[in-house]
């Protein structure tokens, strides 16, 4: 029956959630557990009768007699359940990654702080017995001189469609990487493939070097012909190998390297040395650690901060891999035998879609969650992004910023170091993003050199605007516009030429277009091009 040490909610009962489950009911913490799966709670009822089951999460934060919470839900979930639960004043413990970004990341270490409560990231390595004694043996200096590190984590099937192999195997080797070297890399890169789903990679090797010289790398995969979770430390004196699939699980390898006529240098293997260590499982000694911080209010080993060491490294890895898959997506019809070409000092974030033929050059940004079309000319320290949609054959010329909320038919041309806007009454103090305001470039518009767009207008099909022009209002089509603020001076031919009218018809004398004007609208009815 429930008693006051069942003071523990656990929210998902999936795959790991399962084991959190019987891990916490065994050491008599768990109050409630929770699932969206009617059936999956079903089933757990019967294994453990005597424990609240609900679909709810409200019902866990809002319950006083729950004081701490296990999080075990897909990866993009914890930020927003995490921030929910510190919001409700329970301590967390949540399964690795600690949040999606480190930016979601640090608002939950800074939430926690502030609210005096415990957070922890089940990076469970940390807490293998093996793996602890494996940190003995390099503290006192078994091992000499560590030169180099590797981990493998390879396995057939767990596949995600959420999340990449990079964010579902990696943490784990990373944290505990991490914690034997007591130090975070200086350099880390990533490759890898994807060849089940498009954009997620189904494997990686991530490469980290540190300061003092050491240098070590990360292989996942989940399209493996079999299980294997290895961690190999080399060092000067031995090498010790870590094998979590074994039942041994820790070998030493005391082999010698000596130096033949002080020039040549030979092996001479040992015998690997099985090391003793005290039994226990990992998950259950990880979840004692966070009974005791929460009784204690001690920090816990993989505290908060922690969590953001490995989530800098994943970020920096993803970086690599979606600079890596922009390169392999380019067709050799133009620059460098590319489908489309970016430059070297150019940066793309993930989640961008770029067309074919597109160029990008020297020192531009294209923000996440942005679409640019075929044939476009990114010129040189241009931004874009993110959320913003790009037409076919358009030309931005150097230095423009292109924010949030502005979206750009075709062929649309902007001249050099045009501004866009997009809040009315910016402050640096006050955050506005979500005041941002609309505006929309339509077909074949000409944006000149300097011109500044006020956020909230339309600028009208094949319309110029004029260099320098301040745009306060609606441009209609055809509409040459000028000056500060500006108004309109004429009419300009799709070919932007500008029209000289007889009465109210224009000939174009440059592409043999004919216009008519009706009511101040100017319309196309013969055209050439």
């Amino acid at each position: 029956m429930q008693n006051d040490k069942n003071f523990i909610g656990l929210i998902g009962l999936g795959y790991w959630g399962k084991n959190i489950l019987r891990n916490l009911y065994e050491l008599g913490v768990l109050r409630s557990a929770c699932d969206n799966n009617d059936a999956a709670i079903a089933e757990h009822r019967k294994k453990f009768p005597d424990i609240n089951y609900t679909t709810s999460i409200k019902e866990i934060l809002e319950n006083p007699l729950i004081k701490a919470v296990a999080i075990a839900t897909p990866a993009v979930t914890h930020h927003e359940i995490v921030k929910q639960s510190l919001l409700a004043g329970k301590d967390v413990f949540v399964e690795k990654p600690l949040a999606n970004t480190v930016q979601k990341g640090e608002e939950l270490v800074k939430l926690a702080e502030e609210r005096n409560r415990v957070l922890m990231v089940g990076h469970i390595l940390q807490y293998h017995p093996a793996v602890m004694k494996l940190k003995e043996l390099l503290c006192s200096g078994s091992l000499g001189r560590i030169h180099y590190l590797y981990s493998n984590r390879l396995n057939i099937g767990k596949l995600r469609t959420e999340e990449n192999i990079l964010w579902s195997f990696a943490p784990h080797d990373i944290s505990v990487i991490l914690m034997l070297l007591d130090e975070e890399p200086v350099k880390v890169t990533s490759a890898g493939g994807n060849y089940l789903n498009k954009g997620i990679y189904d494997i990686t090797i991530t490469t980290l070097e540190f300061g003092n010289g050491i240098k070590g790398h990360i292989f996942v995969s989940w399209l493996h012909p079999y299980k294997e979770q290895k961690l190999v430390v080399v060092g000067s004196k031995a090498m010790a190998v870590f094998d979590d699939v074994s039942d041994e699980k820790l070998f030493l390898y005391p082999h010698e390297i000596v130096w033949k006529d002080g020039k040549i240098p030979v092996a001479q293997k040992a015998d690997y040395q099985i090391i003793p260590f005290d039994k226990g499982e990992p998950l259950k000694e990880e979840l004692k650690h966070f009974i005791e911080c929460i009784k204690k209010r001690e920090k816990p080993k993989t505290d908060g901060a922690e969590g953001l060491k490995v989530l800098k490294i994943l970020e920096e890895a993803e970086k690599c891999l979606s600079a890596s898959s922009r390169i392999s997506q380019l067709l050799p019809i133009t620059t460098n035998g590319l489908r489309f070409y970016i430059h070297e000092s150019a940066f793309v974030d993930t989640h961008v879609e770029i067309g074919e033929g597109t160029k990008i050059w020297h020192f531009s940004h294209i923000l996440t969650d942005t679409k640019i079309g075929k044939d476009c000319i990114i010129g040189q320290n241009v931004m874009i992004g993110p959320d913003v949609e790009i037409g076919d054959r358009c030309k931005i010329q150097n230095n423009v910023s292109i924010f949030k909320g502005l979206k750009l038919e075709d062929e649309v041309f902007c001249g050099p170091s045009c501004v866009f806007t997009n809040v009315y009454n910016p402050r640096a103090f006050i955050e506005r993003k979500q005041e941002f305001v609309s505006t929309l470039v339509k077909r074949g518009a000409t944006i000149g050199a300097n011109a500044t767009i006020v956020c909230g207008v339309t600028i009208g099909r094949y319309s110029l605007i004029a260099a320098g022009a301040v745009v306060k209002s609606v441009v209609p089509d055809y509409a040459i516009v000028a000056g500060v603020p500006a108004r309109q001076i004429g009419w300009a031919c799709k070919c932007g030429v500008t029209l000289q009218f007889n009465n109210k018809t224009a000939d174009c004398k440059y592409c043999g277009n004919e216009y008519v004007l009706d009511k101040e609208e100017l319309h196309i009815v013969k055209e050439n091009n």
